[in-house]
């Protein structure tokens, strides 16, 4: 155990491993709840496993939880490093920093203090946008990395405001509302069930392909004042995002072997195409009958992708 895990505080409660929904059997046997200092925040982080550091990122409206149908078998090969990112779960609400290279500073100095010079890692969402900034930023720290389900911005042209596409409209909207400034927490205050529930039924493959329990739990986490106005901060640093973007775009492709996923019925083809112009070297992959919501949905088959992918790894063989 490192120093660091043994300096942190193991916690329990709501949002932890303690008090989470339909965990598998012997969850709570593999994995810890901690609260870890990286830098100037505390970061919720669920660590278990055993084998080199595999970094997972969820996206939004989640957090740590999204992965829990793959934690068990990722952490026989793998130490898993599984944080709620700045803002959500039972991580820190600080009033600023939701920015990616900010976000991307956070997850290298947590993994600075657990001791990981290198690792994998995989990010889902705005999981994604983080591990765009941290490949762009510190492509020798990071050996393989799969990320899914989220067009980067200031990578890809902007779709536009009202889009010809009913679906694309219908897909894309709350990009624009969640980067408004206080009016949206107003509105969504007091109706997390309504906005977030449409959120998990309209962007996943079918109304309950996100199991309920699963939905229930990340919205009981989002009537949490805090919670709230910080899921809406990713989308208000944008302004901020969208140029250093820019910038790691123009500093050239990664050196690393990259996979990306997605759901048929989501992003699809698009996330591969727009990870072409960062690797050279690109595997990918398309669920079928998949939505947005990739690690619940469809766990077993993100699992058959990612294993292979990480297995040169695991053997340490990159």
């Amino acid at each position: 155990m490192t120093s660091a895990l043994l300096a942190g505080e193991r916690i329990s409660g709501f949002g932890s491993v303690h008090d989470a929904p339909e965990l598998p059997a012997g969850f709570t046997d593999m994995f810890e709840s901690y609260r870890i200092r990286a830098g100037d925040l505390r970061l919720h982080v669920v660590i278990g496993g055993d084998g080199p550091p595999l970094l997972l990122l969820a996206g939004w409206p989640e957090c740590w939880y999204a992965w829990h149908a793959l934690m068990p078998a990722l952490a026989r090969n793998f130490t898993l490093i599984v944080p709620d990112p700045r803002g959500s779960g039972l991580s820190d609400n600080p009033d600023h920093g939701y920015d990616g290279d900010t976000m991307a500073g956070d997850m290298f100095a947590l993994m600075d203090v657990l001791g990981h010079a290198r690792f994998a890692m995989v990010g889902h969402d705005i999981g994604e946008w983080t591990a765009f900034a941290m490949a762009s930023l510190k492509p020798e720290r990071i050996v393989r990395l799969a990320i899914g389900e989220a067009m980067v911005p200031g990578v890809s042209p902007s779709p536009p405001l009202v889009s010809d596409d009913r679906q694309i409209s219908d897909f894309l909207w709350h990009k624009n509302f969640n980067r408004a400034r206080e009016v949206n927490e107003k509105l969504v205050s007091g109706r997390e069930e309504i906005y977030f529930g449409h959120q998990f039924a309209s962007k996943a493959a079918s109304p309950d392909a996100v199991p309920a329990h699963a939905r229930q739990f990340y919205i009981q986490l989002m009537r949490d004042p805090a919670n709230l106005r910080s899921s809406f901060e990713y989308y208000r640093d944008l302004d901020l995002t969208i140029p250093q973007n820019k910038a790691h775009v123009a500093r050239g492709k990664w050196p690393m072997p990259v996979l990306t996923f997605a759901g048929a019925w989501a992003c699809g083809d698009l996330i591969a195409q727009e990870i072409a112009t960062m690797a050279d070297d690109l595997t990918s992959v398309v669920v079928p009958e998949c939505g947005h919501f990739v690690p619940e949905e469809k766990p077993a088959a993100l699992l058959a992708a990612l294993e292979p992918f990480l297995e040169p790894y695991a053997r340490g063989q990159d």
